[in-house]
C-alpha cells in the first residue's frame, strides 16, 4: 500500500464519527421505502458540507439523489441505500426482542450502515483525489426503495449509470468476503378488485366481493406453484381486506404480489400467469381488477476483476477487533438465533477446502462474530433475495463485499439485526467497508488497466444485453 493511499484510509479512520453518526441517525429515522425524506434531506446536507456537488430528485424520485467531486476520468460509483422494513422497531444493543414503538419500522437490513460506509468510502476517495492531483470523480448515489421501490432499475432504464467506468457496494453482513454469483429478479405488482358493497346477510346476493376476489387469486397462484420452476418464488400480503365489518359485502380488496425468477425476463413472463389468476379471479366474482406496477429489479452479472481488487483491499486493511462487551452482546442475540445447519461464507457452501478453514476458524458455525476474511470464492452462487444493485450490474463493471455487522446466523430482516445496527457491532462493520471500498477505488483510479479489464469481463458476461423490468413511462409505486 502506497503512502496516499495508506493517508486517504487513515483518514476514513479519522471520520469514524462522521460515519458513525451518519448510521446512528438514518438508523432512528427508520424510513419506508421511498419515503426516506428526513434521511435523503441529511445526506444532501452532509455532501454539501463536504464539498460535493449534489444533484436531487434524480428521475423524478424525491429521495434520489446523487453528489459529485473531482474531474475527468475515470469516473467510481459508490452506492448507498437508506431504506428500512415495516414492523421492526427495536432498541439497540439489547440482546432480546425490545421494540422501541411496537409496530414502527426499524432497520432490519442494515441499510442505515450500507448508507453511511459507503458515505465514508466517498470521503475517502475525495480526500486522495485532492491530495494527489490526479484524474478522476467519485460519485456517490443516493439509491432510495431498495427494499420495496427499486429505484436502481429506474435510474437504469434513464440511462443514469451508463457514464460510469466502475461502481462499487457492500452490504452488512455475518462474515468479511467479496459478494460473488447472481439473484433472483424480482417484479412486484399490486391487484386491486372492486366489487359492489351489500348486506351481508339481508341481501347478500346484491353484493359482489372484492375480499372474495383476492381470496380465489392466492388459491389459483398457489395451485400455480406446482407448475412453476423449483427456482422460482412468488410472495403475497393483503393489503387491504375491504374494512372490518364482516357483515358487509367487502367491496375493496387489495394484494400485493412479489414474483421472483432467476433471470428477469423469466420473472416477467411468470408475473403475466399471476395475472392470468387475477384476471379469472376478477371474472368469477363478477368484480374489476386494476393491476399496478410497483417495481423490478433484476439479477446480477458478477465481475471478478473488481471482486480480485476488493478481496485484496479487504485482507491489507486489518479486521475489527471486538471487546469483552461486544462479544457478550453478540453471544447474548446468537442465542436466539436458529440455526439452518450452514457455515457462514459464500465460499464455505460451495467449496469443500473452504468450508474446512470455515469450519475450524468458527468452531463448527458457533462463534458469535466471524472476526477474519473468508477465502476469496467466486462460482456461480445464486441468492433466493433480490437487489436492485443487479441493473447497475447489468449497465456497467460492478462489485460489492459484505462485511461483519450482524451476529453469525442471524435471520436476515430481524430484530437481532436492528438491534446490532446501532451498536458497536455494526459500527466497526461499518468503517471497515468504508475502507475497503476507498481502496478498492484507489487502486482503479491508480491503474486504470483493471478497470479496462473490469470492462472487457462485463462485455463478455452482459453479452446479451440489459432487458429493464421496469417499463418505459412507469413510475414506482409507493404503497401506502
Amino acid at each position: 500500500m502506497n503512502e496516499q493511499k495508506k493517508k486517504a484510509i487513515d483518514y476514513v479512520a479519522s471520520r469514524e464519527d462522521t460515519i458513525v453518526d451518519i448510521s446512528h441517525k438514518i438508523w432512528e429515522f427508520a424510513e419506508l421505502s421511498l419515503k426516506e425524506f428526513k434521511s435523503a434531506e441529511y445526506y444532501i446536507q452532509k455532501l454539501k458540507e463536504e464539498g460535493f456537488e449534489v444533484t436531487e430528485n434524480v428521475c423524478g424520485l424525491k429521495t434520489a439523489f446523487y453528489g459529485k467531486f473531482g474531474s475527468g476520468r475515470p469516473y467510481i460509483g459508490v452506492l448507498a441505500e437508506f431504506d428500512a422494513l415495516a414492523g421492526l422497531s427495536q432498541e439497540a444493543g439489547v440482546p432480546e426482542p425490545k421494540p422501541i414503538v411496537p409496530g414502527e419500522s426499524g432497520h432490519g437490513c442494515g441499510h442505515n450502515m450500507l448508507g453511511a460506509g459507503s458515505f465514508g468510502a466517498a470521503l475517502g476517495i475525495k480526500k486522495y483525489l485532492e491530495e494527489t492531483g490526479k484524474s478522476g470523480t467519485v460519485i456517490f448515489y443516493g439509491c432510495p426503495g431498495e427494499e420495496g421501490g427499486a429505484s436502481k432499475a429506474l435510474m437504469a432504464r434513464d440511462g443514469i449509470w451508463n457514464d460510469l467506468d466502475a461502481a462499487l457496494t457492500w452490504h452488512p453482513g455475518d462474515a468479511n468476503e467479496v459478494s460473488t454469483g447472481s439473484w433472483n429478479a424480482c417484479i412486484q405488482v399490486l391487484y386491486k378488485f372492486y366489487g359492489k358493497a351489500a348486506h351481508a346477510a339481508g341481501n347478500p346476493h346484491m353484493g359482489r366481493s372484492a375480499l372474495d376476489a383476492v381470496e380465489l387469486m392466492n388459491t389459483g397462484v398457489n395451485y400455480l406453484r406446482e407448475h412453476m420452476k423449483p427456482d422460482a418464488r412468488i410472495h403475497y400480503a393483503m393489503i387491504d381486506g375491504g374494512g372490518w365489518s364482516p357483515n358487509v359485502v367487502q367491496p375493496t380488496a387489495s394484494v400485493l404480489y412479489m414474483v421472483r425468477s432467476p433471470r428477469v425476463k423469466e420473472a416477467i413472463e411468470l408475473e403475466k400467469r399471476v395475472d392470468l389468476c387475477a384476471v379469472g379471479a376478477a371474472t368469477m366474482t363478477e368484480t374489476r381488477m386494476e393491476k399496478l406496477f410497483v417495481d423490478g429489479c433484476s439479477d446480477g452479472v458478477p465481475n471478478s476483476t473488481l471482486e480480485k481488487v476488493l478481496y485484496k483491499n479487504m485482507e491489507e486493511i486489518p479486521v475489527p477487533q471486538y471487546s469483552e462487551a461486544e462479544w457478550k452482546l453478540a453471544e447474548g442475540i446468537k442465542a436466539k438465533c436458529e440455526s439452518d445447519g450452514k457455515l457462514p461464507g459464500n465460499g464455505a457452501n460451495h467449496d469443500k477446502e473452504i468450508a474446512k478453514l470455515v469450519k475450524e476458524k468458527t468452531d463448527g458455525g458457533k462463534l458469535a462474530l466471524n472476526n477474519f476474511v473468508m477465502p476469496y470464492y467466486t462460482g456461480e452462487e445464486h441468492g433466493p433475495g433480490s437487489s436492485d444493485v443487479g441493473d447497475v450490474s447489468w449497465c456497467i463493471p460492478t462489485a460489492q463485499i459484505r462485511t461483519v455487522c450482524f451476529v453469525s446466523g442471524a435471520p436476515g430482516h430481524s430484530w437481532q439485526n436492528v438491534s446490532c445496527g446501532a451498536s458497536p457491532i455494526g459500527d466497526k462493520g461499518t468503517v471497515y467497508a468504508a475502507k475497503v471500498l476507498c481502496g478498492a477505488a484507489i487502486d482503479l483510479l491508480e491503474d486504470q488497466s483493471l478497470i479496462e479489464a473490469a470492462k472487457a469481463e462485463f462485455k463478455e458476461r452482459a453479452a446479451e444485453g440489459y432487458f429493464c423490468p421496469v417499463p418505459e413511462g412507469a413510475e414506482l409505486l409507493v404503497i401506502e
